[in-house]
């Protein structure tokens, strides 16, 4: 069973639960096994024994009932009522073979099977015989009624009863058979129940007190060994027995004592150490104060320089500024003479148009005297064919046609001097055209000039706010300068602290045992020993809050801002490691590098 003991608890638990589970899952089954087979035996009882007993006593009530009915047709003054009877006989057979049928149902052993076959032969024997009676009666031979009733209907009703008292009989013992059947099964499931339950829960006692002793017999060794530990005794020899959680938990504990002890060795080496580095730390901070003092004297100067830096900035800026209002007053002409431009293009497009329309004009003015000559020179050709009397005519028609003739060479010299001014119009249009994309040109140049000349005022603002960032930033930086010598004052105060800081420590941790017959208590004295305060060069001031504010741009921040902390808030050493061991300066020209 070592096994169970490494298994981890949740499994444990998940074991023994599961077995009582199981216990009771038995105890379920065989406890629902038995109550079916006592459901089984009443159910026996109600639907096969009772009725086997209900269905025959009808059946002799109906039969009593029939056999006193046919006693009355033989009373003296019942003549009346022999209809009325025999009604009610017919409904009594009817009720008598219902039961008889209903019983049928139920028959289940030889026995009944014969006595059932007889009542039914019988019962055919009765039927008979009572019509005989019934038809006797109706003719009011009461005597000869009364012969078949005495002689022939009595043995066979005695027969017919007798049979039934013997299945009433037979099936009250049978429901008894059952009945006694049930009540040992009852008192036999009761008996193994009670003893499975007894048995569940004693098994169930067993499996929880073990388990609970497997898990809480480590947790109490865990606790004494807690305890010890918080009594400062590290000589407790922990020895797990187990890999389940109290194992894996007594082997914590036992690497916090090993790392406890390995701690408090090393302490008393660290106080040693801090005792050194304490007074390394003093002498340090008194030549970090002088070369603090230096380091204000220099940054005053380099404020003195960016002051001067910051007014030749801002005029650089005005004048950067001045530069670009010139230059957007140059870029709104370029853009009014590139407009005019595209307006004398648009003019000379216009005058191009109509010099072409009167061309063509000039060209029908042609046409028109080419018409009027050659109307002249038939004019003359008549004339002259009419002789004498066309003279006339042909005078006013040779006027005519010199005066066609010289609107024809008028027309065609004024269309010589409208094509060449057309031509001249469209070599105008190109050469403003071309003038207008130059202005275009140049508008776009100026434009460029002027956002550039826009980006260098800007730039030359941002350089002026950010020398003025800067120079806030030396100031601050001289501040906090000044203030960084009075932390090296508090500094070396808390060096001499940290020596008394050191000898109590030595005592703190004398308190625990390293081992049976060592303790640690002797090293205090020799803390004592060597934490001698240093003595206070000058007086701690208190220390001054950071004035700094944070810079207008992201990437300019003062680098002073992050060493101003208390002394207070920080270790004086770093971490050590395992066995630390200082090392002090070789000279005092390690803090050049500060």
């Amino acid at each position: 069973m070592t096994w169970f003991y490494d298994l981890r608890i949740a499994r444990k638990l998940l074991i023994t639960f599961s077995v009582i589970l199981v216990l009771t899952a038995i105890q379920g089954v065989f406890s629902i096994v038995q109550l079916s087979k006592v459901n089984q035996a009443s159910t026996d009882i109600a639907l096969n024994s009772l009725p086997s007993v209900r269905h025959p006593l009808e059946a002799k009530v109906a039969l009593a009932r029939i056999r006193t009915i046919q006693l009355q047709h033989l009373l003296p003054g019942n003549e009346n009522n022999v209809e009325n009877n025999e009604k009610l006989i017919t409904g009594l057979f009817s009720a008598l073979n219902t039961a008889l049928e209903k019983y049928a149902a139920v028959v289940d052993s030889e026995a009944e099977e014969r006595s059932f076959a007889a009542i039914k032969t019988d019962m055919a024997t009765f039927a008979g015989i009572h019509q005989t009676l019934a038809g006797d009666v109706r003719e009011h031979k009461i005597d000869e009624a009364r012969d078949v009733l005495l002689n022939q209907l009595t043995p066979v009703y005695l027969r017919l009863f007798d049979t039934l008292d013997k299945l009433v009989n037979l099936n009250v013992e049978t429901a008894a058979a059952t009945d006694n059947e049930a009540l040992l099964r009852y008192n036999s499931a009761r008996t193994m129940i009670a003893i499975l339950l007894a048995c569940c829960i004693g098994l169930g006692l067993l499996l929880a007190t073990w388990v609970a002793r497997i898990v809480s017999r480590p947790l109490q060794d865990a606790m004494h060994v807690a305890e010890r530990v918080a009594e400062g005794d590290l000589t407790v020899d922990i020895q797990p027995a187990s890999r389940d959680e109290t194992g894996r938990l007594m082997q914590s504990l036992k690497a916090m004592n090993d790392s406890l002890l390995r701690i408090v060795g090393q302490v008393r080496q660290g106080t040693d150490t801090i005792s050194t580095a304490s007074r390394e730390i003093a002498s340090g901070n008194l030549d970090l104060s002088s070369r603090t003092e230096q380091q204000a004297g220099s940054l005053e100067e380099t404020a003195s320089a960016m002051e001067e830096l910051t007014s030749t900035v801002k005029q650089n800026a005005d004048n950067a500024r001045q530069a670009n209002q010139l230059a957007n007053s140059a870029s709104d002409v370029a853009v009014q003479g590139g407009s005019v431009v595209g307006q004398v293009v648009q003019t000379m497009e216009g005058i191009t148009e109509s010099s072409r329309k009167i061309a063509d004009i000039i060209s029908v003015i042609d046409g028109i005297a080419f018409q009027t000559n050659i109307l002249a020179l038939n004019a003359a050709v008549e004339a002259a064919r009419a002789g004498e009397q066309g003279r006339g005519f042909a005078v006013v028609a040779s006027e005519v046609r010199s005066l066609a003739q010289r609107s024809a060479s008028a027309a065609k010299e004024i269309k010589t001097l409208i094509d060449d001014s057309v031509a001249k119009v469209d070599t105008g249009s190109k050469l403003v055209e071309q003038a207008g994309t130059t202005m275009t040109e140049v508008v776009a140049s100026v434009r460029r000039v002027t956002d550039i000349v826009g980006e260098i005022s800007a730039a030359s603002q941002e350089q002026s706010d950010g020398i003025q960032q800067v120079n806030l930033a030396i100031t601050q930086m001289d501040e906090v300068t000044q203030q960084n010598a009075a932390l090296v004052e508090q500094a070396a105060a808390a060096a001499g602290s940290l020596q008394d800081q050191a000898g109590k420590l030595a005592e703190l941790v004398s308190v625990f045992k390293l081992d049976r017959l060592h303790t640690i208590a002797d090293t205090a004295p020799a803390a004592e020993s060597t934490a001698k305060p240093m003595p206070q060069t000058t007086a701690a001031r208190p220390a001054l809050k950071p004035t700094i504010k944070p810079a207008l741009k992201p990437a300019i921040k003062p680098a002073a801002a992050p060493a101003l902390q208390s002394p207070a808030d920080k270790p004086a050493l770093p971490a050590k490691k395992a066995e630390p061991k200082f090392t002090p300066p070789a000279d005092d020209g390690a803090w050049e590098q500060f």
